[in-house]
């Protein structure tokens, strides 16, 4: 298998999936907050990395909620996978920052801030299904930014499906 090949992102992704990851990202930059033990940061923008480049493959919390969390809550509802990796794109950034801010610099007060917003935005995601990341995505398609083609089902809703095929 060649590497590109080895390094995707699932298209399309159950979101029930996503949101148990976002639930996972609540838990440990929360429990980042609380401790302050920035080397939890780290762990985050890790397995932001991890899903960015090939999804749930490498990402434990991402294997856990696709093989075990996701399944418990009945059939797969599928969404488009561009936005999903957009959002963790996103999510990477703003771990990673506030990992070199707190442990690079000192500064565990911007830490604190990029953290306590990735909570605020995992909990939408997890509790409300509502991913800002997804919604900035197709901001950003609408402005012509991001091509059209890059998420044909985010344009054509008849694309979407209820099921795996």
């Amino acid at each position: 298998m060649s590497l590109p090949a080895f390094l995707t992102f699932p298209n399309p992704v159950n979101e029930k999936a996503a949101r148990s990851v976002a639930a996972g990202v609540v838990v440990l930059a929360a429990l980042t907050l609380v401790t302050q033990w920035w080397w939890l940061s780290v762990l985050l923008a890790t397995g932001f990395a991890l899903r960015v480049a090939a999804g749930p493959r490498f990402s434990p919390l991402g294997r856990l909620a696709v093989h075990v969390v996701a399944p418990r809550f009945g059939e797969a509802r599928l969404v488009p996978g561009p936005p999903k990796r957009f959002a963790q794109a996103v999510g990477l950034v703003t771990s990673a920052a506030a990992a070199v801010a707190a442990l690079g610099f000192g500064a565990t007060t911007v830490a604190s801030v990029l953290l306590g917003v990735l909570v605020v935005f995992a909990t939408l995601e997890s509790a409300l299904g509502f991913c800002a990341g997804c919604w900035a995505f197709g901001h950003l398609m609408r402005l012509g930014v991001i091509p059209e083609d890059t998420c044909e089902a985010c344009n054509d809703i008849t694309l979407r499906r209820t099921q795996p095929a």
